[in-house]
């Protein structure tokens, strides 16, 4: 069993036990949240597709933590002009593990 869901303006393809890492939540660690935006689910063989979410469906997750990902350099230059600037970003994250998958 499997179910498609959509976080942070992605979506992600999760199933009982695993851990994926989805834009920064709004709770604390250890919380349970549900996420009801569930586009698509699969359960033995049968697929329920929603138009646009699956009615009555939902996945309930635990926060494992919060952070930070690899800095991602960004360089801005032009040639011959003696202009550059050097940025970095870290994208902040949040690390589920999903429990149940409720259709």
């Amino acid at each position: 069993m499997y179910a498609i869901i959509e976080t942070g303006g992605k979506q992600y393809k999760v199933a009982e036990g695993d851990t994926l890492r989805v834009e920064l939540l709004q709770a604390e660690p250890e919380q349970s949240i549900e996420i009801e935006k569930i586009i698509a689910i699969e359960n033995d063989g049968q697929m329920t597709i929603g138009a646009p979410y699956v009615e009555g469906a939902k996945v309930i997750c635990k926060v494992v933590e919060h952070g930070k990902a690899k800095k991602v350099v960004v360089f801005h230059y032009k040639p011959k002009k003696n202009i550059r600037k050097k940025n970095g970003h870290r994208q902040p994250f949040t690390k589920l593990q999903i429990e149940k998958i409720m259709a």
